[in-house]
């Protein structure tokens, strides 16, 4: 659940649009990664450990420990860097926005609390930092955004 939580997040995040890289393709772990991403890779994330990669139709991502801290890069199919994301305490949410998730998600439960950081230097207009909140109730399960200005919205339905 918590793979699909980020996947969808993420993927949802990412409405870039891809391209499909010309060559350089390396077989890691029976996916092809492209030789940008794995090297973009390596130089931003020089101490990484237990590196796992995944291709999608839409993305590569690198899951991965680093300082002890689990983190998920991903990089278009052209190997430009996108973001990074990890799971971070519910005392990360802002105290204002807290009020509002309380307000208009009464009766919900707090899971997950993803941060994204994104590179603007691919996209401008997106958030340099947002953070993704699953909220739950016994029929439901959505995914909300809040935005660096502590903004909540409603991101998408779950479940």
């Amino acid at each position: 659940m918590k793979k699909i939580f980020l996947t969808t997040a993420i993927a949802a995040l990412l409405s870039v649009n891809v391209f499909a890289a010309d060559g350089g393709k390396k077989n890691d772990g029976g996916t092809n990664v492209s030789y940008v991403a794995l090297h973009g890779f390596t130089v931003d994330f020089a101490d990484a450990k237990d590196v796992n990669w995944t291709v999608t139709k839409n993305c590569q991502k690198a899951t991965f420990t680093i300082d002890g801290v689990k983190k998920t890069a991903f990089y278009n199919l052209s190997g430009e860097y996108l973001g990074v994301t990890q799971r971070v305490d519910v005392k990360a949410i802002p105290a204002k926005t807290m009020k509002q998730i309380n307000k208009d998600y009464a009766g919900y439960e707090i899971g997950e609390v993803i941060v994204y950081q994104a590179n603007t230097d691919i996209n401008a207009n997106i958030d340099a930092t947002s953070y993704f909140v699953d909220l739950k109730n016994d029929a439901h399960e959505v995914l909300v955004r809040i935005t660096q200005q502590a903004n909540l919205e409603f991101f998408q339905q779950v479940k």
